[in-house]
């Protein structure tokens, strides 16, 4: 009776290591995204407040805020940034965020420092590891096929 338990113990054990592998898995695709075995990696999370310069003309605003949005192209082209967007009104300064596919907040600083609404502090940049899906860099492919107007 004792082995026929024992037996049954093992199947089922060896039926649930079973099912905790996905079915999907693709290992070249993992390996290319950079995923850990959780299909998980290692990002850098940035909120975007508002900066201490408080002085600057609307036109130089418009300005470096307009050198802000092609900065943002350019991490997207380079396959730097994966998610960008504003912050509604809030009591917390919070502007904006960014997800950076970079791993270390040390890579984040310097990438920020291509931002000219950063480099004039209009905009502070608090930094955060974040870990998160490994294939959300994937979501970028159908951008285009959804934005009807480009800012």
């Amino acid at each position: 009776m004792k082995k026929i338990l024992l037996l049954l113990f093992f199947g089922f054990g060896v039926l649930n290591l079973k099912a905790q592998t996905s079915t999907n898995y693709d290992e070249a695709l993992a390996k290319s995204l950079g995923a850990d075995e959780y299909g998980m990696k290692m990002y850098v999370f940035v909120v975007l407040k508002t900066g201490g310069n408080t002085k600057e003309s609307k036109t130089k605003t418009d300005s470096l805020f307009a050198g802000h949005m092609t900065n943002i192209g350019k991490m997207v082209e380079n396959k730097k940034l994966i998610v960008a967007g504003p912050f509604g009104k809030n009591e917390d300064s919070f502007r904006g965020l960014f997800i950076l596919n970079v791993s270390t907040i040390d890579e984040a600083k310097e990438l920020m420092q291509t931002d000219p609404a950063i480099k004039a502090d209009l905009l502070k940049p608090d930094f955060y590891p974040w870990y998160g899906s490994a294939a959300l860099p994937l979501y970028l492919k159908e951008v285009d096929k959804i934005t009807k107007k480009n800012h």
